[in-house]
């Protein structure tokens, strides 16, 4: 399949923003009386619980409905991933993107579901849950949030833009060549946040709040949605070489015109 045989991809959208209106809705009233003893560990510092699980049941039920010929690669795994997930029309679900601050009621965690094709990201819808703010965008089609267009900040410079990251929480090998990073751009900029959810990270790229973001040791669910809502918001997303492998790559710069001057930092410190 080619992108020219997609559905109206605007329509695959606005199906798409209804399923994830309808998982924040089912997230938002279980976060109210949500307690710890319901938490398990998938790994070090990798939490799950049955709302995950279920969050993503509903989410694969309802994408499968909007296009049943897609395959799927989810954080849960709930449904089997595609054999080949970089090829092909594909589903790139994470039912609940800051599962540790909905653990700990922090209001910043979000339903990031992104359509990708041969590894590309075509669509993407992102629902900040709390906030009850929807982003989406699909190829071609712009960026919105809540019905109105969103654009990437102008700033072009690093000493005046506000950048995110995200720390890493079970792989540390190379936390020391991150905190000299993190060292620079926070004496080169108007500094640095940690939110601690990628996809609400990337919509505020997108949406002007953040100049730029960048984090390492990701899944592609985390980066799917936010790849095509800031690329169609006019910014430039790639891994830490400058290559167009974020999905996958399991590295992101995603920024406006500042990604140029903000991937040279990071780049000349990585390796």
């Amino acid at each position: 399949m080619n992108q020219s045989q997609l559905p109206d991809p605007a329509s695959v959208c606005r199906d798409v923003i209804a399923l994830a209106e309808k998982t924040s809705a089912f997230l938002a009233e279980q976060n109210k009386g949500f307690s710890l003893s319901s938490v398990e560990y998938k790994g070090l510092n990798n939490l799950v619980s049955f709302v995950d699980q279920e969050a993503e049941r509903m989410v694969v039920e309802g994408c499968k409905a909007i296009l049943p010929e897609a395959g799927f690669l989810t954080e849960e795994g709930t449904v089997s991933a595609s054999e080949n997930s970089k090829k092909g029309l594909i589903w790139i679900i994470d039912p609940l993107d800051g599962t540790t601050n909905f653990v700990h009621k922090v209001p910043m965690f979000s339903v990031s579901i992104g359509l990708v094709l041969d590894g590309n990201p075509i669509l993407g819808v992102v629902a900040h849950v709390p906030d009850k703010q929807i982003f989406y965008a699909w190829q071609g089609g712009g960026a919105w949030c809540n019905g109105e267009p969103i654009r990437v900040s102008p700033t072009a410079k690093l000493a005046e833009s506000l950048l995110a990251t995200g720390f890493p929480y079970f792989d540390f090998e190379k936390m020391d060549t991150y905190l000299t990073i993190m060292n620079h751009l926070m004496k080169n900029s108007h500094g640095l946040r940690r939110i601690g959810s990628a996809a609400i990270d990337m919509v505020y790229v997108a949406s002007g709040i953040f100049e730029g973001f960048f984090e390492y040791n990701l899944s592609p669910w985390d980066v799917a949605a936010g790849i095509c809502i800031v690329r169609e918001a006019g910014g430039t997303v790639t891994d830490f070489n400058g290559d167009d492998n974020a999905v996958f790559g399991k590295q992101i710069v995603a920024a406006g015109p500042v990604h140029a001057e903000f991937l040279d930092v990071i780049r000349s410190r990585w390796n």
